[in-house]
């Protein structure tokens, strides 16, 4: 059985913690967090007593560290580079990797007691919840983040289900491409077309793509780091079409590998407030970071 996606010791650095999306090794990488085992204080007892119950703990806790050193030191050695963790190595006792996503991927959490926040702990931010959007259920695109809460709608074609408004993200892994700018502008092309020309099933449920132009475009600053934008509004041969936006920036986690946050806004009355695209896009933040902000271009506009 393969192992489901979390953070296990990476094979290269058994002293860092890499990513296992289920199926191959990601290139995000980080420090694992240390656990402290509080030592119990001896009780005061006549007799001797505190000092043999003393013995009794501190055997107990060197006979358990012992056990995880060599639990951990048999899921290392289990592990291959290529094809990621070996699931007959791990430990029968471990019901769980160090940490699992509990439904769904990793990008649609939210932190305790914040529920206006999405968590994309893969990418290493966070993006606002804001009104009139909703955590994905049910939803067969890969990588979204968030939906408009209206649910789904017949499409303008008649044919499938739509959805007014979707978020999501992904790790740039397919080329050694590090320009914001540069992904920004190759990634726009095939979110138009992924939301407006074919769906997974690869229908035209819009009819198809009749035109496009660029609406928005320029740097701007994504969670403290320096990110670029293209926005296109797309004509559709059937319904109202829509905006598409893709934003691209450096993550600050990891190997720092880039990230493309998508966006697709139907356009019409129906749709999300465009402002909406804004909103969520001037309040990304790391992970753990509420406060960050500033880098380059203070403001979202057009550049020209």
């Amino acid at each position: 059985m393969t192992p489901s996606p979390g953070w296990y010791p990476d094979p290269s650095a058994p002293h860092l913690e890499r990513w296992w999306d289920g199926a191959v090794w990601t290139e995000h990488r980080r420090v694992p967090e240390a656990v402290e085992t509080p030592t119990p204080p001896a009780p005061s007892e006549p007799g001797g007593a505190a000092s043999g119950r003393a013995k009794a703990v501190a055997l107990t806790t060197a006979a358990v560290v012992l056990v995880a050193a060599i639990v951990t030191g048999v899921a290392v050695l289990g592990e291959d580079d290529d094809s990621g963790p070996v699931a007959d190595a791990l430990p029968t006792a471990v019901t769980s990797p160090p940490v699992t996503p509990t439904t769904g991927p990793p990008t649609s959490s939210a932190p305790p007691g914040d529920p206006d926040v999405v968590v994309d702990q893969l990418n290493g931010i966070t993006l606002p919840l804001p009104d009139g959007w909703t955590r994905p259920e049910n939803v067969a695109e890969d990588d979204v983040v968030m939906t408009t809460d209206d649910g789904t709608y017949d499409c303008p074609a008649g044919i499938g289900t739509c959805r007014h408004g979707l978020v999501l993200t992904h790790t740039v892994t397919e080329n050694d491409e590090r320009s914001p700018r540069a992904l920004a502008e190759q990634d726009i092309a095939d979110a138009a077309d992924a939301a407006y020309e074919h769906d997974t099933l690869d229908r035209r449920v819009h009819g198809g793509i009749e035109s496009h132009r660029t609406v928005r475009s320029g740097q701007v600053a994504v969670a403290g780091r320096a990110g670029y934008l293209v926005r296109w509004r797309v004509r559709t041969a059937e319904g109202p079409g829509g905006y598409v936006q893709s934003l691209a920036f450096s993550s600050s986690v990891g190997s720092e590998s880039p990230v493309i946050v998508r966006f697709v806004f139907d356009a019409g009355p129906d749709g999300p407030p465009l402002a909406d695209m804004d909103r969520i896009t001037k309040g990304i933040r790391p992970v753990g970071d509420a406060d960050t902000g500033g880098g380059v271009g203070s403001s979202i506009g057009p550049t020209g």
